[in-house]
């Protein structure tokens, strides 16, 4: 989705308590929604508000072309598989954000977060202090968006889909084919097709017999994991994907992450990271990306901004031993 909101610099931000750091802010990526381009005006509000809070931020807006018509284009069409290697070959050969020599932060808009998490957990290349992420579908979608009456390109990629969502074409070319998570209507569950043809979200999600212990423990490195939900969230469907949680669209019953057996068993680490304080549920008033400069102030003082002091060397291994 598109962040269309301006924000404008108001008052609020100045009038922050904020102590004055001497340490440099980590820098900041950030990863834009479907349809949406790095180069939007929404996503230089963004930017400026960070480095309004935190001066000297570094911010990179993501983007998987220097064109902006190609990069929103890419939001549709595209291998997910593709890209966050892509991202993460860029990324991890800047001196700027390699794990080589600093962390960094990270803000994803819809689609985006779910994106930035999947390259935290693939990308060795990185390292991640704090996860933001808005209006997300880190569980997938049961539906996918209505097109706008003259959004062509996500017509394009709708019809592309034509019940076949889990087609190999489908799965490598279309993006939000590769999040969306069919479920039997009875049960709930997902289905053998979903876990055996997806792409991405079940992948990520570690939901295959086979899971991947380097996801797990590149998630679990996170000192701080917040999901803001959108409380009148009418475009991702369930919005509580952005919590984690399931819904079974027949009873419409939500399971809440804790419920769930990816944290009950930890096949990502988020059990690991709620048991040190590291996730953070959090609402976020109005519809879906309706942004105000008041919720992402709060996010950048919360979560981004200068390195806090280090766990020294005995502390970090006591630490991963538990994973």
């Amino acid at each position: 989705m598109r962040l269309t909101t301006a924000l404008p610099l108001l008052p609020l931000v100045a009038a922050l308590p904020t102590a004055q750091h001497s340490a440099k802010p980590l820098p900041l990526i950030v990863w834009h929604g479907l349809g949406d381009r790095y180069d939007a005006d929404g996503i230089a509000d963004v930017a400026a508000l960070a480095d309004e809070i935190h001066p000297g931020t570094l911010v990179y807006p993501i983007r998987l072309a220097e064109d902006g018509s190609a990069d929103s284009r890419a939001t549709f069409f595209g291998n997910l598989t593709t890209q966050l290697a892509s991202v993460c070959d860029t990324l991890s050969s800047n001196s700027s954000f390699s794990s080589n020599n600093t962390r960094i932060d990270a803000m994803g808009f819809s689609q985006g977060g779910q994106f930035l998490r999947g390259l935290i957990e693939t990308c060795p290349g990185i390292s991640v202090r704090s996860l933001v992420t808005f209006g997300s579908q880190h569980n997938g979608i049961a539906k996918f968006q209505n097109c706008g009456t003259w959004d062509l390109v996500c017509k394009g990629a709708m019809a592309a889909i034509k019940g076949n969502a889990f087609g190999e074409w489908v799965q490598g070319n279309i993006v939000p084919a590769q999040y969306y998570k069919e479920t039997n209507q009875t049960t709930g569950e997902p289905t053998k097709n979903y876990l055996e043809n997806s792409n991405f979200i079940a992948k990520i999600n570690n939901e295959r017999q086979n899971k991947s212990a380097e996801y797990k423990q590149r998630l679990a490195s996170l000192d701080k994991f917040a999901m803001y939900v959108f409380d009148e969230d009418k475009t991702v469907i369930p919005k509580e994907s952005g919590w984690f949680a399931e819904v079974n669209m027949t009873s419409m019953e939500v399971t809440g992450l804790k419920d769930r057996d990816i944290y009950k068993e930890d096949w990502i680490g988020l059990k690991y990271l709620d048991r040190k304080g590291a996730l953070e549920f959090r609402n976020a008033s109005g519809g879906h990306m309706d942004l105000t400069e008041k919720i992402l102030t709060e996010a950048f003082v919360d979560f981004f901004g200068p390195e806090k002091l280090p766990l020294n060397s005995n502390e970090q291994q006591v630490m991963f031993e538990e994973l």
